[in-house]
C-alpha cells in the first residue's frame, strides 16, 4: 500500500499548481520587506555612521536581492525534489542575505570609508535578519508541503538522507541566543561611546531613556522573531503528532488499513515509516489469523457435511441468505446498533457451523433415508446443543472471541422459534439471539427449496408461503419483512448455488 501511495519526484513536480500552493510569493515578499525596514531601525540604533544614511539606502540591499530570489526560486527550487526543497530554500535565503550584507558593507567601505566596527555591525545585522527570515520561511514551506503531501496522498522517500529535527532546533536555539547576546553587546557598546560624547550634554534621565529605548527596540524585535520561530516549530510539531495520533487511534479501533504519511526527512519521517511497518506487520498477522479461522470453519463445516445428507451448496446458500438479511436489517432502528459491517462479516463467516453438532449424531439416525420417528427426532434435536457445547469449549480455551460467540449462538439457537415452541431451550421472541433468528429463516428456506428423500424440492413461491405462515410464530416478523424485501436476491442465490448431483 505504501508503495502505491509513494509517487516519484518527477510525477510530483509535474503539478505546477501544487508548487505555487506550497510556496506563495506574497509571504516571502512580506518577510523581506519587514527585514529591510528592521535593518534600517537596527542600523540607526547601533552605529552613528549607519544612522547618517537614509532609510532607503539602508533597506536597499535587502530589497535588491528579492528579485534574485524570485528568479532562482522559480528555476531551481521549484524544480528540485520535495525531499530537498525546504533545505534548498533555507540555503537560498541565507545566501541572499549574505550577499546583501557583503554588498552593503563593501559599498560603505568604498563610499564612506566605513570603519571595521561599522562594517561588522552591518554584516551581523543583515545576517541575523537573514537567519530569522530564512528559518521562518523554511518552516512555513515545510508545513505547507506536509499539508500538500497529505492532501494528495503522497509520501517522501527517506533514502536520500535525513536532516535531524532535534539538531535543527538545537542549532537554531543556540544561534538565536548567541546572536541576541552579540547584538545587545553592540548596542550597549555603541551607547557607551555615545554617552561619553553627545550623551554627556543630556541629563542623566534623558540619556538613560535614550539608551533604554534603543535596547528595548532591539530586544523586542529579536524576541518577536524568536517567538515567531518557536511558534512555527510548534505548529509543525503539532502537524506531525496529529497525523501519528490519528492513525494510531484508528489502529487502536481495529482499522489496520491506516498509514502515517511519511512527509518529513527527519526523525518524524523515520517514526512514520517505522509505525507503518509495524501496522503492516499487524495487518499481515491479522490476515493470517483470519485465513486460519476461515480454513478452520470450512474444515469443521466439511466434516459435518461428510456425515449429513445435505450438500456443501447448502452451506454456501445459507450463509449468503444470512448476510442478505443482516445487511437489510442493518438499517432497521431495532438492529442498527448491533449490525455493523464487522458483525455482519462474522455472521457470514460463522454461519457454516450452524449444524456442526450433527457430527455427534449416530449414522443410523443422521443418514436415515426416511422420516425420523419421534424418538429419533428427539435425538436429532440434540445436535444444536452438541454444536454449542463443542464451540463453547473452544471459546473457553481461547478466551473471549466474537467469532466463536456468534458461531455458538447460531449453533444452539437456529432451531428456536419466535413463539417459544422451538428447541433446545424453548426461547421466545427477542430472547433468541439475532444470529439464530436470521439463521432460522435462512435454514428453513433452503431446506424447503432442497430435495430430500422424504420430500420434493419446493418452489420459491411455495417456500415463501410457508415462511409467511410462520410469521410471528416460527420467525421474527422483522426478519420475515427483510426476507420479503430481499426475495429476488434469495432467488438469485438459490439459482447460482444449486446442488450438483
Amino acid at each position: 500500500m505504501q508503495a502505491q501511495q509513494s509517487l516519484t519526484i518527477e510525477k510530483q513536480l509535474s503539478n505546477r499548481e501544487s508548487l505555487n500552493t506550497v510556496n506563495s510569493q506574497y509571504f516571502p515578499l512580506l518577510h523581506y520587506a519587514i527585514a529591510a525596514l528592521l535593518f534600517a531601525v537596527y542600523a540607526y540604533q547601533v552605529c552613528p555612521l549607519l544612522a547618517s544614511l537614509t532609510p532607503l539606502h539602508l533597506a536597499l540591499p535587502i530589497i535588491l536581492v528579492y528579485p534574485i530570489r524570485l528568479v532562482l526560486f522559480a528555476r531551481v527550487i521549484n524544480n528540485s525534489p520535495f525531499q530537498s526543497r525546504v533545505r534548498q530554500q533555507f540555503n537560498l535565503d541565507i545566501a541572499l542575505f549574505a550577499l546583501a550584507a557583503v554588498g552593503f558593507t563593501l559599498a560603505n567601505i568604498l563610499t564612506y570609508d566605513a570603519p571595521w566596527h561599522s562594517s561588522g555591525k552591518s554584516l551581523i545585522g543583515i545576517l541575523l535578519l537573514g537567519l530569522f527570515v530564512a528559518s521562518d520561511l523554511a518552516l512555513n514551506s515545510e508545513r505547507q508541503l506536509v499539508k500538500y503531501l497529505i492532501a494528495n496522498d503522497q509520501q517522501l522517500n527517506l533514502n536520500g538522507g535525513l536532516l535531524s529535527f532535534a539538531k535543527k532546533f538545537s542549532a537554531m536555539a543556540i544561534t538565536i541566543l548567541v546572536s541576541l547576546g552579540v547584538v545587545i553587546f553592540l548596542v550597549i557598546n555603541k551607547d557607551l561611546y555615545w554617552l561619553y560624547g553627545e550623551g554627556s550634554r543630556l541629563t542623566q534621565k534623558q540619556a538613560s531613556m535614550s539608551i533604554l529605548l534603543e535596547v528595548a527596540v532591539i530586544i523586542t524585535t529579536m524576541l518577536l522573531y524568536t517567538v515567531r520561530i518557536i511558534f512555527s516549530y510548534t505548529k509543525n510539531l503539532n502537524l506531525y503528532f496529529s497525523q501519528q495520533t490519528q492513525v494510531m487511534s484508528a489502529v487502536g479501533q481495529g482499522d489496520l488499513t491506516q498509514r502515517v504519511p511519511v512527509v518529513s526527512v527527519d526523525e518524524f519521517g523515520l517514526m512514520a515509516q517505522g509505525t507503518n511497518q509495524m501496522i503492516a506487520g499487524l495487518q499481515a498477522s491479522q490476515d493470517e489469523l483470519k485465513l486460519t479461522r476461515d480454513a478452520s470453519i470450512l474444515a469443521l463445516a466439511s466434516l459435518a457435511e461428510t456425515r449429513d445428507n445435505e450438500t456443501g451448496a447448502h452451506i454456501l446458500r445459507t450463509q449468503r441468505y444470512v448476510k442478505v438479511l443482516a445487511e437489510y436489517l442493518q438499517h432497521h432502528p431495532d438492529f442498527s446498533a448491533d449490525l455493523d459491517d464487522e458483525v455482519i462479516d462474522l455472521l457470514y463467516k460463522s454461519a457454516p457451523l450452524h449444524d456442526v453438532g450433527k457430527v455427534g449424531i449416530v449414522d443410523s439416525i443422521l443418514l436415515k433415508p426416511g422420516k425420523l420417528t419421534d424418538e429419533e427426532f428427539t435425538i436429532m434435536k440434540t445436535h444444536a446443543q452438541l454444536g454449542s457445547d463443542a464451540l463453547q469449549v473452544a471459546e473457553q480455551q481461547m478466551g473471549s472471541n466474537s467469532f466463536l460467540r456468534y458461531a455458538r449462538e447460531i449453533a444452539v439457537s437456529h432451531h428456536e422459534k419466535w413463539d417459544g415452541s422451538g428447541y433446545p431451550n424453548g426461547l421466545r421472541g427477542d430472547d433468541i439471539p439475532l444470529s439464530g433468528r436470521l439463521m432460522a429463516l435462512a435454514d428453513v428456506y433452503d431446506a424447503l427449496l432442497s430435495k430430500r428423500v422424504y420430500k420434493p424440492a419446493f418452489s420459491h413461491l411455495q417456500a415463501k408461503e410457508i415462511i409467511l405462515k410462520g410469521d410471528g410464530q416460527h420467525f421474527d416478523p422483522r426478519v420475515v419483512e427483510a426476507f420479503l424485501a430481499c426475495e429476488e436476491i434469495f432467488i438469485d442465490i438459490a439459482n447460482n448455488f444449486k446442488d450438483k448431483h
